[in-house]
């Protein structure tokens, strides 16, 4: 499938722009994601173009998270173990999918992702009124068990489609016990790369990628995640979250719209 000049610079902006929205709050996808659409990509391939795409940025911002990974491996190993094999689940599971029935989930994929970007921090708040130590040490097996069965699921949705898994991630973390939202972000982001990889890999071997427009892509969301980054600490998160979910809310009602 070609890619015009015009295209390009459109993909690329589009890629800038969701990198910095990765850097400084979140919900990047909700650009990228429908700009493939916008310039007729089946839908299928948009998303697995998109997660291509946005996975180098996310994978470079694990850097600057390593020096607050401090979770043990027996509390580690099971939630990355969960998390590739929920990402490649779903990952399989889009590639499954009909292209004209998952054009059709794709409004309702963006409004679910978009409420979770609304309320992640609610949600987080509620499961986490019963914790008590941030010291996974001491947290017992059955609590593991149970926290990567949900990593699990949450794995599964972000092969399939990803938007929100950050917030689902950090309820799943809470009920582990953690309450430093600094070495939640650590774990969360580190998982998130975990699932993220195993969907990337999925893509790869199946061809479902679109390399001109996940070449250029890649470019515009690492030069935006850049740019993010730099200024994070100018930005005010308040202000960068409610234009994220109007946008969200934008796109989730154009497809609602558009889509028959």
């Amino acid at each position: 499938m070609g890619l015009h000049f015009g295209q390009a610079i459109f993909l690329l902006i589009a890629a800038g722009i969701a990198g910095t929205l990765n850097a400084l709050a979140g919900g990047g996808s909700f650009i990228s994601f429908p700009a493939l659409l916008f310039i007729r990509i089946p839908a299928v391939l948009a998303n697995a173009t998109n997660t291509v795409a946005l996975w180098p940025g996310l994978a470079a911002s694990t850097l600057s998270y390593l020096k607050r990974l401090n979770a043990p491996l027996r509390v580690l190993v099971p939630l990355l173990v969960t998390s590739v094999a929920g990402g490649w689940a779903g990952a399989v599971l889009l590639l499954r999918t009909p292209q004209h029935a998952f054009l059709r989930l794709v409004p309702w994929l963006l409004l679910g992702g978009t409420l979770l970007f609304a309320f992640g921090n609610s949600i987080r708040a509620i499961v986490g009124t019963s914790v008590v130590t941030d010291d996974l040490r001491r947290t017992s097996w059955r609590a593991i068990l149970l926290s990567s069965i949900a990593e699990f699921l949450v794995a599964v949705y972000g092969g399939y489609f990803g938007a929100g898994i950050g917030f689902m991630t950090l309820a799943m973390l809470a009920m582990l016990g953690m309450r430093d939202i600094h070495a939640m972000g650590a774990i969360r982001t580190m998982l998130a790369v975990a699932i993220n990889a195993a969907a990337v890999v999925t893509f790869i071997v199946a061809g479902a990628v679109l390399w001109p427009q996940c070449a250029v892509m890649v470019a515009g969301s690492l030069a935006g995640g850049w740019f993010g980054a730099h200024y994070a600490q100018k930005a005010d998160p308040r202000k960068v979250r409610v234009g994220v979910i109007g946008l969200g809310l934008a796109m989730s009602a154009y497809f609602f719209v558009t889509v028959r």
